[in-house]
């Protein structure tokens, strides 16, 4: 396990500090809880049945497609390019709202968001490779309640401008656009891990045994034709591979053999998966029942209610530390939070 995570030089607070501000700016999306209003609005002149039908149903097929590449891509690149891709993917989603109009741009608007989604977990397994394990609990709970501060703030905000200074909706998608490329820039601070939890993963035994098969071997061997050398390197590559897949199937299996973190993980899928479609098209449902254009709409408070609700039942059943108490009892190392994190997220979306 020590082989497979090195502390950031610099202590656990700088790399915290700057993914905690990535974290607030990118979360902080005043136009969020307008989104609907705002495209059948005047600015985009869609219908209520093509937003339901034909433009946020793109946001939720996208993000179950990119969410195993993604994954697998950040291993791969060590998370932080992940990151910035995820704040420069949300970027351009604002941006393509703000500057487009028409279903299919919609459409490709609500594809970047769902790049942005499905990046979720670089975010959350960043920290754990650049932070001692004596912080993890700590650095968990900074990143995870700064999200949530960072869309009560988007909220609020969102909903004092346009109920007490009558703000367009345009200007809260300026202001969500702003928050997002700070967010971006915010990123490209982060240092970047020196290992990942399985392609870059390097166990202490590891440079033993390469140093021993040195040491062993003749020197006329390190003499092989170039045609020799190009077979080992396909071999160890394909062998590396088939490691990885061992080990992300290993870590499953040990995550899944315990019932209690079964089913606090079903619980967790089924209870996402449903807040996930209320808060995706309860927009629709307040547009039919009272249309912006007619009447005074609070989604802002609404959408602060959903998420202090959301708040509450996270700080209340502690979800985080019951997770780790759960994996440290089982004798799961950190790489099972991780796993469990993305295949929670699958599974919610095979439930939607």
């Amino acid at each position: 396990m020590a082989g497979c995570c090195k502390e950031y030089a610099g202590g656990w607070k700088y790399p915290t500090f700057f993914l905690c501000l990535y974290g607030l700016c990118a979360n902080l999306r005043a136009v969020e809880p307008f989104i609907a209003a705002y495209l059948i609005g005047p600015h985009h002149n869609l219908t209520a049945e093509q937003v339901t039908t034909s433009v946020f149903p793109v946001w939720t097929y996208s993000y179950l497609a990119a969410l195993i590449p993604v994954f697998l891509l950040t291993d791969y690149l060590r998370y932080k390019p992940v990151i910035i891709m995820q704040g420069l993917g949300m970027s351009i989603s604002l941006l393509l709202l703000l500057l487009t109009h028409g279903v299919p741009a919609m459409q490709v608007m609500e594809f970047f968001y769902a790049i942005f989604t499905a990046c979720d977990p670089a975010y959350y397994a960043y920290i754990y490779s650049v932070v001692d394990t004596a912080h993890y609990q700590r650095v968990t709970g900074y990143c995870r309640s700064i999200t949530l501060v960072g869309v009560t703030l988007g909220a609020i905000i969102g909903q004092m401008l346009v109920s007490l200074a009558g703000v367009s909706y345009v200007y809260l998608n300026v202001i969500s656009l702003t928050s997002t490329s700070v967010a971006f820039l915010f990123s490209l601070f982060l240092p970047m891990p020196s290992s990942s939890m399985f392609v870059h993963r390097k166990m202490a035994g590891d440079t033993t045994n390469i140093l021993s098969q040195e040491l062993e071997s003749p020197h006329s061997e390190q003499t092989q034709s170039a045609t020799g050398t190009e077979t080992e390197n396909k071999s160890t590559g394909s062998n590396k591979f088939l490691q990885v897949l061992w080990r992300l199937g290993k870590e499953m299996k040990e995550c899944y053999s315990s019932m209690k973190i079964l089913y606090w993980s079903l619980w967790w899928a089924f209870a996402t998966a449903g807040y996930t479609q209320v808060i995706n098209y309860v927009q629709i449902l307040w547009e039919h029942v009272a249309p912006s254009e007619k009447f005074s709409i609070y989604n802002g408070r609404a959408a602060h209610e959903f998420q202090h609700l959301h708040s509450e039942a996270w700080a209340c059943t502690r979800c985080e530390e019951f997770g780790m108490c759960l994996i440290h009892h089982t004798s799961v190392q950190k790489e099972g939070v991780i796993v469990l994190e993305v295949y929670n997220k699958l599974r919610h979306q095979f439930f939607i």
